[in-house]
């Protein structure tokens, strides 16, 4: 339930009722004014987290009324309201601090909207004022997402090296940031680095700076460093990482010896964990924990949230236009497979609100931006079966099902029949309708 506590001010009775039972109705403290003196009365019993404030009044206009609070200092979030707005006066209102203008007749999701844009905005000026943002909890309602968020947040108490792994795309860095600012180092700095900028000539300046240039060790002292793309990094940034993991301390180039201070998290893909060429002892010092972050295919359910959170997002941060997605648009989404999971889902959102058009992005808007996305010959998750006939979609899955089977399988045939469950001569005609040329995948039994 809402707490904040709205003023609204307009000389008409049935605009200040309305306003009083939609906004009380959505759980917010509303107190009404029928003027300017009764504005400045209700200003000197309380405070106000927004002000909702008509400009057409009897005695004291609402822009007058707004420069005088404007140069008391005494200006807490306004919006103005006006059933009789033009450009001129919505300029005048936004130069004297007023944060947005509604027209009247004021259309229900248009007020919603201001109203939630509004205090938001004020939590943002009073969250500027610490340190440390607030805590960037991913978002999701989903059983798969609320045991993910349970199992970092029971991490995060521990100080221990922990591993993301997940599909790129999927928010391993979003929920690295959930575990720095839900542990005992919050208060600390959260460094990132990228695995791949870690080369062989530069990653021990990098790493563990100068005596003219801290390093990210020295940077995120006190605090997280996270190495981002795990797998990427050289030999020798693996063994300089693995070094003051044994030691405990570190010495900048031309420096001092100093403690180590820092938890790491990384991230790397998928199987990671098998790779050959990284550093047996680098990874188990880094993996003592390993948390599996989901590919977006995985929780659908989520989609419709993640898109109308991403969509408020652009419009608050970027002010990009309003628009939300029709119910078709959303559903036509939730089963579409993601292959690019969280990032792309925020590229397309961001896409669709820079084209505009109505209010309501329809599924004929969705459709045309995934057709545009679409590319021919990309691994089965990166296909969009949904949007394929039947016959098709089936073919597509077969094809690149059995092609894996086959490779799992060293390219034994009677190995993959046992496999699949399928009987050895109609399997021969089923990969030889299916184009897969089995005869160059390994030698047979």
């Amino acid at each position: 339930m809402n707490s904040a506590r709205i003023l609204v001010v307009d000389d008409e009775p049935n605009i200040r009722e309305l306003l009083e039972e939609i906004l009380s109705e959505e759980g917010y403290e509303v107190t009404t004014a029928a003027d300017a003196e009764h504005a400045r009365a209700a200003r000197r019993e309380q405070n106000y987290d927004l002000t909702l404030l008509d400009i057409w009044m009897p005695d004291t206009d609402g822009i007058s009324l707004l420069k005088e609070w404007s140069e008391s200092g005494a200006l807490d979030p306004v919006v103005m309201m006006s059933g009789h707005g033009t450009v001129d006066s919505a300029v005048e209102a936004t130069r004297l601090g007023a944060l947005d203008f509604i027209e009247k007749p004021v259309s229900l999701t248009k007020l919603l909207r201001t109203v939630q844009k509004a205090l938001a905005s004020r939590r943002t000026r009073e969250s500027h004022r610490t340190l440390i943002p607030a805590a960037p909890v991913p978002i999701g309602k989903s059983q798969q997402l609320r045991d993910l968020r349970n199992q970092v947040t029971r991490i995060a108490q521990h100080d221990t090296h922990t591993l993301f792994t997940g599909e790129v795309g999927s928010g391993r860095g979003l929920f690295a940031r959930f575990l720095h600012a839900s542990g005992a180092r919050s208060q600390g700095p959260f460094e990132t680095v990228q695995g791949g900028d870690l080369t062989e000539t530069d990653c021990e300046a990098r790493l563990l700076g100068s005596a003219h240039e801290p390093g990210a060790q020295q940077r995120a002292s006190g605090g997280v460093l996270f190495i981002e793309s795990l797998d990427e990094l050289s030999s020798r940034a693996q063994q300089i990482l693995l070094n003051v993991l044994e030691r405990g301390k570190f010495t900048p180039q031309g420096g001092t010896e100093q403690r180590l201070d820092v938890r790491i998290l990384a991230s790397a893909p998928p199987g990671f964990e098998r790779d050959d060429d990284f550093r047996a002892e680098l990874l188990s010092r880094l993996s003592a924990v390993v948390i599996r972050v989901p590919p977006l295919r995985e929780y659908p359910e989520d989609v419709p949230e993640l898109l109308r959170y991403y969509a408020d997002v652009f419009v608050d941060v970027e002010r990009l236009p309003f628009r939300r997605f029709s119910i078709a648009a959303q559903n036509r989404l939730r089963n579409y497979p993601w292959p690019g999971n969280v990032r792309e889902l925020k590229s397309i959102v961001k896409r669709l609100l820079i084209l505009g058009g109505d209010e309501e992005i329809s599924l004929r808007e969705v459709e045309a931006q995934l057709a545009a996305d679409s590319a021919a010959g990309e691994p089965l998750i990166k296909q969009d079966l949904l949007a394929m006939p039947l016959r098709e979609a089936r073919e597509h899955f077969e094809r690149a099902y059995l092609q894996q089977q086959l490779i799992l399988c060293g390219g034994k045939v009677g190995q993959l029949a046992k496999r699949v469950g399928m009987e050895r001569t109609h399997l021969y005609r089923k990969l030889r309708s299916l184009g897969v040329d089995f005869r160059q995948a390994g030698p047979d039994e």
